[in-house]
């Protein structure tokens, strides 16, 4: 059966405290979870229906099968999941002080597995015919990934729907210049943007949510998303701009909030829907990730979605 979605780039291991509102130092168990920004949208997807798999690699240890376990259980294809012989598949420690932003601790060094994909690694039969092929600012990092992703781009032409998710993760790249360099190259090869304000300062240079939309519309994006936290998200594409309200929630982990957005854009894209509906349930599925602890395995179902959006 073919793929409708497929993800690029990060994956791991997240750890995550059973112990809320200590620091790290102070955590005596952890609990483990998949994790990985490409690798949650994928379950995030999966988890409402869609037929995902990644494009990533581990390394050839415990995690790694875990990784490929895992990734079947939610439903994921782990077809496209390579391995890297001589690198350690990442393991990512966090600790829930704050719940609203926890500080992570990322386990990446040398080079992590996923930044090691190269372009003998990408199924292009796939990348061409894909529905839906989501690419990170991380994947483009380090080298070899970078370079790989940039020829996958360039292979899939700019056919929707081709998604950007930012992705900014200051501690993966030496400063905020080379960030925006090759993060904004990124913008004039695909056909969705998402990401928050920062991320979008990042990518071009501002975070007031207007003009950073503005600025990759003129970038030939398509569809431009600002996430603002407690101020909603800002959707803009060149027929007209929305805001879509906040929606209230108790905080325990907010580390998959973001993925579960990303999950539920993907299933709005592909459904056709319009930007507002899109932006709303993505909201929505962000909100109950952040109500949970852990990334893949708090992903919403669309039941849960919609409950939600009816309350």
């Amino acid at each position: 059966m073919s793929v409708e979605v497929l993800t690029v780039s990060r994956v791991g291991v997240d750890l995550y405290p059973e112990q809320s509102g200590v620091p790290l130092a102070e955590v005596r168990t952890f609990a483990k979870s998949l994790g990985g920004t490409a690798t949650n949208v994928a379950v995030a997807a999966a988890r409402l229906g869609r037929r995902t798999a990644v494009l990533t690699k581990v390394g050839r240890d415990g995690f790694g099968d875990y990784v490929r376990t895992a990734l079947r259980g939610f439903g994921v294809s782990p077809d496209h999941v390579g391995t890297a012989p001589r690198l350690q598949t990442p393991v990512v420690f966090c600790a829930l002080d704050p719940p609203e932003d926890p500080p992570l601790l990322f386990y990446r060094e040398p080079l992590a597995p996923d930044l090691a994909l190269e372009v003998k690694d990408v199924p292009w039969e796939v990348v061409e015919s894909v529905p839906l092929l989501w690419v990170t600012g991380t994947g483009v990092c380090a080298e070899p990934a970078r370079s790989t992703q940039h020829e996958i781009l360039r292979h899939r032409g700019r056919r929707a729907h081709t998604v950007l998710d930012l992705d900014y993760r200051p501690m993966f790249w030496p400063d905020e210049a080379a960030a925006r360099t090759e993060i904004g190259a990124l913008l004039e090869h695909v056909t969705v943007a998402v990401g928050n304000r920062t991320e979008a300062e990042i990518a071009v240079g501002t975070a007031e949510p207007p003009e950073a939309a503005n600025r990759m519309l003129e970038r030939g994006v398509e569809l431009a998303i600002i996430k603002q936290g407690g101020d909603g998200v800002y959707v803009a594409t060149r027929e007209g701009s929305w805001t879509v309200p906040p929606r209230p929630v108790d905080v325990v982990c907010a580390l998959g909030a973001g993925d579960g957005f990303g999950g539920a854009l993907v299933h709005g894209l592909l459904s056709g829907w319009q930007p507002p509906r899109i932006a709303a349930y993505a909201n929505a599925a962000g909100a109950i990730v952040a109500s949970r602890l852990a990334c893949a395995d708090a992903m919403p179902t669309a039941a849960e979605i919609e409950r939600t959006l009816a309350s």
